[in-house]
């Protein structure tokens, strides 16, 4: 745990130490990711297999069966990273140019995390329809489409159209990504203090895209959204507050959400929200003192506070600690229980794309979750350890497996096989994927770090 008598000062300038160094390494290497072979070139005849003449046998044959084109082509594997750079990071609308760094950076997590080859494409437009078209126009390259930081509520409408009309999975990390991961977190949480999910009373402040879905996907998972109170900038969300109810076809899931929640009818600030909770759920401002220390001395005991604004979170963990909370989630690493998005979409589509499944439901990030907390589970629960680490590679696998289980329990799977199958393909994939950075470090084609 990091020390109570860092100052603000010292974090900062931790937190803003990577930047100066990504100033250097991203122009040392000019991007983050190439395009390599996947298959052998043994000499130039190669070329009449691979290309023309021998091309045009697997072509016909797609031609005559789309689904072919899983098997003769990457596809399979293959997954678009799409972005306008609305709403990027914490740096908000910055452009298509400017956001390709962080698309670049997703790619590379998909490779080496999960095994998959990601392209990113940022799309010179903020027209939602015109999204909407032209990743529908993309499908045929890609074997699944990862939205990233859109605006909102565009992003809601996006995610929603695309999902509905296209027969590849399509999925909003900063929504569904963000929600498995906190959903994993609560699991592990829960079961540290001995607290049943369908009885606990959970306050989220924020009603961005993040907890929307997280409250979405809480349900799912068994919470009673009635014991859910939500809040945003003007105050806690109520059936009859005047501003959603005319707000509700600009932010029908606001609207909805304010309908189904808060079934004791608080109203006021957050303060009121945190009341006997025994969850706090923040995607907020960036700014510690945000949550106040008397909100959560408010809570009921054994509390768990997730406090996930980067790059600083919204109370320090050790104040949220002195007010009572027994676990503090952020998303930094540098305090215990970091709550990552890395943690859930590597592993998450390496299991949609094994079994070729037509979307991913949210019972599958919620058995993605589950994964997660399971294998914390297993190690040994702690007030400071209620998700596995990123570096524990072992999660992906034993994700993408519950995944893809999942997908062929529901019936939207191309591909049905046994468990230990599946688990076997992944971890393979996965392996392949970390040995070969490996391989390229060790050989010098990537070049070594100044």
């Amino acid at each position: 745990m990091t020390d109570k008598k860092v100052t603000k000062e010292e974090l900062l300038k931790k937190a803003k130490a990577p930047a100066g160094i990504a100033m250097k390494l991203h122009p040392y290497y000019q991007g983050k990711i190439q395009t390599v072979p996947k298959c052998s070139i043994w000499d130039f005849d190669a070329f009449g297999i691979w290309y023309t003449p021998g091309v045009a046998a697997p072509c016909k044959a797609i031609e005559a069966d789309k689904n072919e084109v899983f098997k003769h082509t990457n596809k399979a594997n293959t997954v678009a990273v799409v972005s306008d750079g609305t709403r990027v990071l914490g740096l908000g609308d910055i452009g298509p140019e400017a956001a390709m760094p962080v698309m670049e950076g997703k790619a590379l997590l998909f490779k080496y995390l999960g095994g998959v080859d990601a392209v990113p494409i940022c799309l010179d437009t903020k027209d939602p329809d015109e999204i909407i078209r032209t990743v529908k126009l993309l499908q045929p390259s890609f074997g699944g489409i990862n939205l990233e930081d859109f605006s909102k509520p565009k992003c809601y409408k996006i995610l929603e159209t695309l999902r509905k009309e296209m027969d590849i999975p399509v999925w909003h990390d900063d929504a569904q990504g963000t929600a498995a991961v906190i959903l994993a977190g609560v699991f592990g949480a829960l079961k540290f203090v001995g607290k049943e999910i369908d009885q606990v009373k959970i306050a989220m402040l924020g009603v961005g895209s993040a907890n929307t879905r997280t409250a979405y996907m809480l349900e799912t998972a068994g919470v009673n959204p009635k014991n859910i109170v939500m809040c945003d900038s003007k105050g806690i969300l109520t059936k009859d507050r005047k501003d959603i109810i005319d707000g509700k076809d600009y932010d029908t899931f606001k609207y909805d959400l304010a309908q189904k929640t808060n079934g004791e009818g608080v109203s006021g600030d957050f303060g009121n929200a945190t009341d006997g909770a025994d969850v706090l759920i923040s995607a907020s401002k960036s700014e510690p003192g945000t949550i106040k220390k008397e909100w959560v001395s408010k809570m009921a005991s054994d509390s768990i506070v997730f406090a996930c604004a980067n790059p600083l979170p919204e109370i320090w963990p050790w104040e949220a600690k002195e007010a009572g909370a027994k676990v503090v989630g952020t998303g930094r690493s540098d305090f215990p229980n970091q709550v990552n998005n890395s943690l859930g979409f590597p592993g998450i589509f390496r299991g949609t794309l094994d079994v070729q499944a037509s979307t991913i439901t949210d019972e599958m990030c919620i058995a993605a979750a589950q994964a997660l907390a399971d294998v914390a589970i297993k190690k040994g629960l702690s007030a400071d350890y209620i998700t596995p680490k990123m570096s524990e590679w072992e999660v992906y696998p034993l994700e993408a497996t519950r995944v893809g289980m999942k997908a062929i329990e529901q019936g939207i799977a191309r591909i049905e096989m046994e468990e230990k199958e599946l688990y076997k393909m992944a971890e393979e994939r996965i392996k392949h994927s970390r040995d070969m950075t490996f391989s390229l470090m060790e050989n010098k084609f990537i070049k070594p770090k100044i």
